[in-house]
């Protein structure tokens, strides 16, 4: 045999190795990217609701002499919400008032969207995220 035949054959060779470990750990490498973003968009969610729930909490506070308070509460949750699907199912809006309505009384607004974490078409986890801001009536 030749000197390059047998350093090719010869067990201490390395060429290739690089490219053996690179295929067995990109699939875990890709997981775990898609796992950060499908992660990042639940986040995301997150944020907006909570943005969605102080802007409702504070037209709700200035609406007190509104004729239609809760009406103006959840226009202004919706409003906050434009990206975000707020008719599917789990999605919601609560407005809720002391009934009194005398300034110095808290207002509490809630907002609930639905997440779903999925890596490729699998379900990892779900549930609803939920948001709750309190607001003076004025």
């Amino acid at each position: 045999m030749g000197a390059d035949v047998k350093k090719r054959f010869d067990i201490t060779n390395e060429q290739g190795q690089t490219m053996t470990e690179f295929a067995l750990v990109l699939p875990i490498l890709v997981v775990f990217l898609f796992g950060i973003i499908q992660f990042g968009i639940a986040f995301n969610n997150y944020v907006t609701i909570t943005d969605a729930a102080r802007a409702g909490a504070r037209k709700a506070a200035v609406s007190r002499e509104s004729g239609d308070p809760v009406g103006d509460c959840q226009a202004a949750v919706q409003a906050a919400t434009d990206n975000l699907d707020m008719t599917q199912p789990g999605a919601g809006i609560a407005c809720t008032y002391d009934p009194s309505m005398t300034p110095g009384t808290q207002v509490q607004v809630t907002v609930n969207y639905p997440y779903s974490i999925n890596l490729f078409g699998i379900p990892i986890t779900s549930g609803t995220l939920t948001s709750v801001m309190k607001e003076k009536l004025e």
